[in-house]
């Protein structure tokens, strides 16, 4: 698909061997979606609005994408790859013993609290995502998996198997604090839960 768009821009823009006027055209679009639907959920994301707040008509949504079932698959795949990659700078160039609790700090921070359209997707998303289409629940299953492998090399001396399961534990606590955090309205009980489940993880991983 990109490589067929690369060849339809090269009769004029940039040259050959770089992206196509329309390829990011359709990067800024997906880039977009991606924090829509973390900021406002899948149902809150609407095509629309989407063209607008990246800079583009309405009416040049179908030149990128076939359904807007397509477009939340993209999007969902990109918050994902990106949230995937914030994880591997937090803990890029640290020892395993000190690597895990950077990221969980980073995860459960204020910072990520806050920044729920740039944060974790899963955290953002996780309830809602069971109603989505296939390809939607497929590309957030791909980038699931790729955020347990990051974690699970966080995790030195076990046996691959245990390793997997260990980082799902670790995902499943710090994804499900950080939704609780959101959630409540009182700032108390917000840090209370991302604490806990700081504790938790310390006693549990050591």
């Amino acid at each position: 698909m990109k490589a067929q768009r690369n060849a339809a821009g090269r009769g004029n823009g940039p040259p050959a061997d770089g992206p196509s006027r329309k390829d990011l055209t359709h990067d800024r679009i997906v880039g977009t979606a991606a924090r829509a639907i973390c900021r406002s959920g899948y149902d809150g994301t609407g095509v629309a609005d989407i063209m607008k707040e990246a800079g583009l008509t309405h009416g040049g949504f179908y030149a990128h994408f076939p359904s807007r079932t397509a477009l939340l698959a993209e999007a969902a795949d990109r918050a994902g790859a990106d949230s995937t990659e914030r994880l591997r700078r937090v803990v890029e160039g640290l020892p395993a013993a000190k690597a895990l609790d950077a990221l969980v700090d980073h995860y459960l921070s204020d910072a990520h609290l806050k920044a729920t359209e740039l944060g974790c997707p899963l955290a953002a998303l996780a309830c809602d995502t069971p109603r989505q289409a296939p390809e939607v629940r497929a590309a957030v299953t791909q980038r699931l998996n790729e955020t347990l492998d990051l974690v699970a090399q966080l995790l030195p001396g076990r046996s691959k198997a245990d390793a997997r399961t260990q980082a799902m534990a670790v995902l499943s606590c710090l994804v499900g604090a950080m939704a609780l955090a959101r959630a409540a309205d009182d700032p108390k009980l917000s840090r209370a839960l991302r604490r806990a489940c700081r504790q938790s993880l310390q006693q549990r991983l050591g």
